[in-house]
């Protein structure tokens, strides 16, 4: 596989990811898994790069961006079950009554 190709099907994840969010806001748990589809076509193309130039520093930067993703999907899926355990709804639009 050459590096355009892998460019364009990091652009088409990153652009699934987009429309996801854009096309569904009300549901959090489908927004946050936009964003994370987001994150992976990034760093697919750190590790396109990093392949394409024969250096190493991109996979290593890739290692530490999956790492605060799952610490940071953790988090978010832990305030989704406390929002539904009070709220009974992971609806966005419903969340704004937490607001001050």
């Amino acid at each position: 596989m050459s590096l355009v190709n892998v460019l364009i099907l990091g652009a088409i994840l990153f652009a699934i990811g987009v429309v996801g969010i854009f096309l569904n806001r009300r549901n959090v748990i489908i927004v946050l898994m936009a964003i994370e589809l987001m994150l992976l076509a990034v760093n697919m193309n750190f590790i396109a790069f990093s392949h394409f130039l024969g250096d190493a520093a991109g996979q290593i930067f890739v290692f530490f961006i999956l790492t605060v993703a799952a610490a940071e999907s953790a988090i978010g899926l832990a305030i989704l079950v406390v929002l539904f355990r009070s709220l009974e709804t992971v609806n966005a639009e419903e969340l704004d009554s937490l607001k001050g």
